[in-house]
């Protein structure tokens, strides 16, 4: 049975009183915390003095009033400087006698969370015997006594420093720990390479960063522990830092796809040589991802805004060109100009084309991410494409380690890999010739499609200007916004796209789109669904029955309200707006905390500051939303 508290410190209090040395500890106000009886008997000190909370100031002013430090001109100035002393403790040892003729050692030492321990020892016995041996051992020399005096109170000041230099060592060891711990919890790679760049320290953190690096680095060279590769991009600001430059930069290690922020600080004391590099390095895979889809979303608003202006005036002209050469083939023209008119009007139907494309790549797009089967999705797009290819063009596709669905694009996706494998197409020609599509993981950071064909490949000039708009090597068959297109849609997903030849000959494209599992599909619950429109209402309650849901109706907030109390109800789906005075926001405000869980739903714009506020305090889903949005949506609400 464990020991009480109060059980613990009476046993405490036995074991100091036993003691045979004097012993107080102060905390960091000053102010005594534990002391035992022998303390009190050597100095004489009334009881006000050794209970706890007694201030360390009132018991020196008590001893230095009785004279225990012998006279003093100014008792008050005694006392502030032992104060003063006490406040900057440091670990000491010296011996002194009393006013009494007794002598003691005294030997304090700090505590890791402030205050001091000290320990009072009478040695009046060992002076005494020091005292004797001189006068009884004349035939020592004086040299010789004085020597082992000398020698005796060393040794005693060498225990007591022991002592203190065991304590700091602990702390020492207790902060390496505490500090190592820290550095390993976080999400970075902290590392310390020497002059001959070799690494010296390290957090163990290099594998969370880079994949398939080794963790235990200390005493590897950089190019040992991240790759040849890798370490030549590095090197250069490595050799900066031990010139004295410290500097920060991005770089993508190839192998794992991943993007990489390292911060390289030259290890200097003051003014002193240079040690080594401090390297300080984050996976930054998402953040760039982030980025990348923002800053091709600020692209599309600005080609939108040069576009728009042009495309109205041009679909104008040409409306204008189509009804003139409507007219001039009414006329009974002869045949040479009825084919001129015939040729004027293909051209004018493929300008506008050629400006519907336009408007859809720089227009405004937003994601529609779905959880994605992809062994089923690149099996349907094979039975899509099939028939665009010729006999002498098989198509191969190869997915790998994908069972689990993710979370794509579905549409943009399936408009890229078609282009791709139509473009490869163009480029095997007659044939015969092979396109061969694959899609793996890489590193669970992003997952790849490769396309490949058996053609020509990429002239140096389509390697450098391929995703360019209206770059085409077709001629006029083109209209050079195909790879734009895809480029485009790859990008706003936070992806990238290379393209590159292969060695045996023909093209290669690889398209990477981040990689994020889908999260599992929500159990059977049953949906209170709130919506005034009917046949809203109606679409919505048939998503739900289709994903395996039972659905309770009601139009309004007071009829949802008295509704939400049925046993097993698990998700309150209600819209904003509803029919009478009380809004949806004002209906989950409500049930706010009483079981079922809330979820908004609007066709209000993101700027509007009612749905703002509902999307601040609620799950919400906008509008308008199909089945599998509404799927990955369900299991996100919080509960």
């Amino acid at each position: 049975m464990p020991i009480s508290d109060d059980e613990r410190n009476s046993l405490t209090r036995t074991g100091l009183n036993l003691i045979q040395q004097a012993l107080s500890i102060f905390d960091r106000d000053l102010r005594l915390a534990v002391c035992n009886r022998r303390y009190q008997e050597m100095f004489s000190l009334p009881d006000r003095f050794v209970t706890p909370g007694a201030a360390f100031e009132e018991t020196i002013r008590y001893l230095v009033q009785r004279g225990e430090y012998g006279p003093v001109a100014d008792a008050e100035e005694a006392v502030k400087a032992r104060v003063e002393a006490a406040r900057a403790f440091v670990p000491h040892y010296l011996e002194r006698m009393r006013p009494s003729g007794r002598w003691v050692s005294v030997e304090g030492v700090p505590l890791p969370q402030g205050g001091w321990v000290t320990v009072y020892t009478d040695i009046t016995e060992v002076r005494i015997q020091q005292q004797m041996l001189r006068a009884r051992s004349a035939e020592l020399s004086e040299e010789l006594l004085s020597n082992a005096e000398r020698l005796s109170e060393t040794n005693r000041a060498l225990s007591a420093a022991n002592s203190a230099l065991e304590i700091v060592t602990a702390q020492l060891t207790e902060m390496e720990a505490r500090t190592r711990l820290t550095t390993e919890m976080m999400p970075a790679h902290i590392a310390h390479v020497g002059r001959d760049l070799r690494y010296t320290y390290t957090n163990r953190r290099l594998n969370s960063v880079i994949p398939d690096r080794p963790s235990d680095i200390i005493g590897l060279t950089g190019a040992e522990a991240l790759g040849p590769l890798t370490f030549a991009k590095i090197e250069p600001a490595l050799r900066r830092a031990l010139a004295g430059e410290p500097s920060v930069f991005e770089f993508t290690d190839e192998d794992s796809g991943r993007r990489i922020r390292a911060a390289f600080t030259p290890d200097r004391m003051g003014e002193g040589p240079i040690n080594g590099v401090y390297i300080l390095s984050m996976d930054i895979t998402e953040e760039t991802q982030a980025r990348n889809a923002l800053l091709q979303t600020r692209r599309r608003e600005l080609a939108a805004q040069l576009t728009s202006g042009l495309a109205h005036d041009f679909a104008n002209l040409l409306t204008i060109i189509l009804g003139l050469q409507s007219r001039l083939d009414r006329l009974g023209l002869p045949p040479g100009a009825r084919d001129l008119v015939t040729s004027t009007l293909a051209a004018t139907r493929r300008g506008g084309t050629l400006l519907d494309r336009i408007a859809s790549i720089s227009g405004h797009r937003t994601l529609r991410p779905v959880a994605v089967d992809l062994p089923a999705f690149l099996s349907d797009l094979g039975l899509l494409a099939g028939p665009a290819l010729p006999d002498g063009i098989r198509l191969e596709i190869d997915v790998r380690d994908l069972a689990r669905p993710v979370l794509l694009d579905a549409d943009a996706l399936q408009d890229s890999l078609l282009n791709l494998i139509l473009n490869a197409k163009d480029a095997i020609g007659r044939g015969p010739g092979c396109i061969a599509l694959s899609a793996h993981p890489v590193h669970d950071t992003w997952i790849e499609f490769t396309v490949t064909d058996t053609g020509t490949g990429f002239s140096p000039q389509a390697l450098e200007r391929a995703t360019d708009p209206f770059f085409t090597t077709k001629g006029g068959e083109g209209s050079g916004l195909g790879l734009s297109m895809v480029y485009d849609q790859t990008t706003l997903s936070g992806g990238t796209l290379r393209l590159s030849n292969r060695p045996e000959g023909g093209a290669r494209i690889d398209l990477r789109l981040p990689y994020r599992p889908a999260p599992a599909l929500a159990p059977p619950r049953m949906v209170l669904l709130v919506e005034d429109s009917d046949d809203i209402r109606e679409t919505v309650r048939e998503m739900l029955r289709a994903l395996g849901h039972s659905v309770i109706e009601a139009a309004s907030a007071d009829e949802a309200e008295a509704l939400a109390d049925l046993p097993g109800l698990d998700l309150v789906l209600t819209d904003i707006h509803l029919r009478g005075p009380r809004t949806g926001l004002d209906l989950a405000t409500a049930l706010q905390g009483k079981g079922p869980r809330l979820a908004l739903m609007t066709s209000l714009p993101p700027a509007d500051p009612t749905r703002a506020a509902a999307a601040a305090r609620f799950a919400l889903l906008p509008k308008p939303f199909d089945a599998a949005t509404l799927a990955q949506f369900l299991p996100t609400v919080p509960g």
